[in-house]
């Protein structure tokens, strides 16, 4: 946990771990290399961005919707948003409120704001790893090893 984080919607949820840089996730959907989307079902879903402008973030987020993909998550970590053009201090709307508008009616956790990928310190996500995220208590937790044991 990091003071920086903020519980965007509070919950508690078990899953595995899915993401990636956002505009990377959706554009891999529109290929043969897509994900099926029974992946996405009961995974905490991870995204950042780095450069770029807020309209194509909005963008991402409403393809991820019509897809089928934030329908079938069970929670979602966002990452710290990097020189992205239009989520200034001050601009409307906020990081936070595109992805509370896009989730809608879905309860889930959304813990934001989280160190990882291209912001520092570089906390690690270890996709395909179930972890626990509490968004109210501000916590994601490895609940098994990343790595395996040697011999």
């Amino acid at each position: 946990m990091s003071p920086s984080w903020e519980c965007r919607r509070p919950g508690r949820v078990e899953g595995r771990l899915i993401g990636g840089v956002i505009n990377r996730i959706v554009l891999a959907q529109a290929t043969r290399f897509a994900l099926p989307l029974e992946r996405f079902d009961g995974a905490v879903l991870f995204w950042e961005e780095t450069g770029g402008l807020a309209s194509h973030v909005w963008s991402y987020l409403q393809v991820m919707r019509h897809c089928g993909i934030l329908d079938r998550i069970s929670g979602m970590v966002v990452g710290v948003p990097r020189e992205i053009s239009g989520l200034e201090p001050g601009a409307s709307p906020t990081l936070p409120e595109m992805v509370l508008d896009v989730l809608g009616d879905r309860d889930i956790p959304v813990l934001g704001n989280v160190e990882f990928g291209h912001a520092g310190p570089n906390l690690p996500m270890p996709v395909g790893i179930r972890v626990g995220l509490d968004a109210q208590r501000r916590a994601l937790s490895l609940l098994e090893p990343a790595v395996g044991r040697t011999r």
